[in-house]
């Protein structure tokens, strides 16, 4: 499903954030990436959905050649890899079923499918009750949780999530958690940085540990000492 080959990431200013990075993730694999800030996770996800490209190396994902990629087939990768981020980037104007529906709907799909795929989202995430509010009137778990069906309104093949327990309180981080757990038993590749150890350590899945841009450990049920 993703396969980073010799991957290197060299920025203007001579920093590497990643170097000579060689990775494969299998489909329905669930992966913790963890690792000090700036060693490298960030950068990781960024050339997974093409924001950035590999200064050298190749990057695969769902069989295709990120940077061999034309602008016009950009879309296309990021329907097959949705993203939750740590501070949940919904638009604060619009509703929860709003926030949800919106990739879908600037994707230029019926209406029908958007509320349709909307809906079944809701559901995955336990919010139908709160479709018609507003993210201000949501608690923290439930706004990750509006960002994470967002994510998955197009039924992503992988799903990326960035320090998504970093904003919550460590009850609401499980309920977080276990919905993730849940995704992923659905068939979803699951990437998670992450630099919470508790969580890393309870669930013991493949644990990927970055330093100063290089993978210094790759464990199938691993630990993680923060």
């Amino acid at each position: 499903m993703i396969t980073l080959d010799d991957v290197s990431k060299r920025y203007p200013n001579g920093t590497f954030a990643l170097r000579d990075v060689d990775l494969r993730i299998d489909a329905g694999e669930f992966v913790f990436v963890v690792g000090s800030s700036g060693a490298g996770k960030s950068t990781l996800n960024r050339l997974l959905i093409r924001e950035e490209m590999p200064s050298s190396g190749r990057v695969v994902v769902d069989g295709q050649d990120v940077a061999r990629m034309k602008r016009s087939q950009v879309p296309h990768l990021r329907r097959k890899v949705g993203v939750v981020f740590q501070d949940f980037k919904l638009l604060q104007t619009k509703t929860v079923a709003q926030n949800i529906g919106f990739a879908l709907v600037v994707t230029g799909h019926h209406p029908d499918v958007v509320r349709e795929e909307t809906d079944r989202a809701l559901a995955l995430v336990g919010l139908t009750p709160r479709r018609q509010h507003f993210p201000r009137e949501l608690s923290g778990g439930e706004q990750q949780r509006t960002a994470i069906a967002r994510a998955l309104v197009s039924r992503p093949r992988i799903l990326i999530a960035d320090e998504p327990t970093g904003n919550l309180d460590p009850v609401t981080s499980w309920e977080i958690i276990k919905l993730f757990v849940r995704v992923n038993e659905l068939g979803t590749t699951l990437l998670m940085a992450t630099h919470n150890a508790e969580i890393v350590n309870a669930l013991r899945r493949r644990v990927i540990h970055l330093d100063q841009g290089a993978i210094v450990r790759d464990e199938r049920e691993g630990l993680y000492a923060a």
